[in-house]
This record gives C-alpha cells, structure tokens and sequence, in this order.
C-alpha cells in the first residue's frame, strides 16, 4: 500500500510560483496509479486541481488553474509534482495529493476514486 507525502508548500506573493512534490513512501512507484492534486480552503469543499494517469500520460486540469500548473512526473515514477506559477489570492489552500490504482480517465478528477491521501500541505498566497 503506498503512502503520500508532500512537500513544498509555503508562502508566496501573487503572481509568484511555487512547486509542490508528492512523493511515494519507501521509494514505491506510482506505475499502474493515478495521482491527483486536490485543494480545499477553509470554509469550501475539496475541489479538484489537476491529476495524471501514468498509462498513456493522460492530464486533467481544473478550468480555474489551467495554463497556469502543470502536474508531471519524473522518470522514475516515485514523485509527482505541481508547478504553480501566476498564483493567485484564491489559489491559497491546503493542498493534498491522492492516488489511486486502475483509475478510469472519466474518473481522475473526483476525489472518491482515490483511495491514498496524503497529509496536505499548505499554500498561501498574499497580496
């Protein structure tokens, strides 16, 4: 069973960037998951950021942050990250990588197919 943990988070001005790291304890490889990023503001729902599918490299992109994070994985298939860049004041939340094995795409961008969560990791973005 592979656990998440994040990294990377912090403060940061708008219009700054930021990279968020979700890496596979043990060195276990995400070969065969889903991983996706999730974000959840006081206050609001968790609402879904972006995910990749290593089969077949598929992403999917919340509308509110696309052009603007880009989620990849490295060669290895232990990490995933998040680039942020252009942040924005409404980007400020805790985010939590997911993952899931044998996720179908029409699946990858609600957060009740995954089934590992990591612990969050804040990003707060100032004016």
């Amino acid at each position: 069973q592979v656990q998440l943990v994040e990294s990377g988070g912090g403060l940061v001005q708008a219009g700054g960037s930021l990279t968020l790291s979700c890496a596979a304890s043990s060195g276990r490889s995400f070969s065969g998951y889903a991983v996706g990023w999730f974000r959840q503001a006081p206050g609001k729902e968790r609402e879904f950021v972006a995910a990749i599918r290593w089969s077949g490299g598929t992403t999917r992109y919340a509308d509110s942050v696309k052009g603007r994070f880009t989620i990849s994985g490295d060669s290895a298939k232990t990490t995933v990250y998040l680039g942020m860049n252009a942040l924005k004041l409404e980007d400020t939340a805790v985010y939590y990588c997911a993952a899931a094995k044998g996720m179908i795409l029409s699946s990858m961008t609600q957060h009740i197919h995954y089934s590992h969560w990591g612990q969050g990791t804040q990003v707060t973005v100032s004016s």
